[in-house]
């Protein structure tokens, strides 16, 4: 799969860069084809990478004491994904990153992109916007959880990411939106 061409407008939407420089970065971003069902970080596990998806799905989840899973993240194209408290701290996280789908991933090491920054300095306002913005929807998602009823939850969802619900299980969506499948599926009647 060519993916130079698509890490280099995916950069590009942020920061510009010469030939010269994306030539410079561009081997640091690792191609990995996960299978479907592949975990990328296990529960536990030391988080030293970071994924851009190029294609496919990807879900962040953890298990609370009773078993449940709990969903944090979907990633879908051009959107990134890890298991962040660890990755910033390069010590063990208590979430995993699972493929929903075949996918075709970038990693990146944190040592990496200290190493891409330092080379390439802009790149340093490209991945602190791109920390930003994960933060912002990050910060919206949990007041979303705080004051709206599910309706509203699921309303929201549907439409910020219709394509979504074309890609993961409703009983996904219900663990995102923190609600039982069965009021899932009252919502969707509604």
């Amino acid at each position: 799969m060519e993916y130079a061409s698509f890490l280099r407008r995916h950069i590009e939407q942020v920061v510009s860069l010469t030939d010269e420089e994306f030539a410079l970065l561009l081997p640091f971003y690792k191609p990995l084809m996960v299978a479907k069902k592949q975990l990328l970080i296990e529960s536990g596990d030391t988080v030293q990478a970071e994924f851009l998806v190029v294609q496919g799905c990807l879900k962040a989840f953890m298990h609370d004491e009773d078993g449940r899973q709990h969903i944090i993240q979907f990633a879908i194209e051009n959107w990134w994904i890890s298991d962040y408290p660890a990755y910033a701290q390069q010590s063990s996280g208590d979430m995993c990153v699972q493929a929903l789908e075949p996918c075709f991933v970038l990693e990146l090491s944190a040592a990496d992109k200290e190493t891409v920054c330092n080379l390439v300095p802009k790149m340093y306002i490209f991945h602190g916007r791109k920390a930003f913005g994960g933060y912002v929807a990050l910060q919206r998602r949990v007041l979303s959880m705080m004051k709206s009823s599910p309706k509203e939850k699921y309303e929201l969802l549907l439409q910020q990411y219709p394509a979504l619900f074309q890609r993961v299980s409703k009983t996904m969506i219900a663990h995102y939106l923190g609600v039982s499948r069965e009021t899932l599926s009252r919502l969707e009647r509604k």
